[in-house]
């Protein structure tokens, strides 16, 4: 039961990171500004809503760390 829990966790956290990657802007100088992604120096500045989705994003990551590495120690 609590295997099928980590699984769970797993999976959500998982597709969160997804998701919470793509909605990070880019950063310039790479395939974004090739195809026009580039915004200017206008929107270029760290906002708080970038601030948060960054720390958002590094708490997912921890938590697929977490039951990653607690999924290969249960199911050895």
């Amino acid at each position: 039961m609590l295997t099928w829990l980590y699984i769970i966790v797993e999976v959500l956290s998982a597709v969160g990171l997804v998701f919470l990657i793509l909605m990070h802007s880019g950063k310039g100088g790479g395939l974004s500004d090739m195809f026009g992604g580039s915004v200017g120096a206008v929107a270029s500045g760290s906002t708080v809503v970038e601030r948060n989705l960054d720390r958002i994003t590094v708490t997912v990551a921890v938590i697929f760390a977490l039951t990653t590495l607690t999924l290969d120690l249960r199911l050895q």
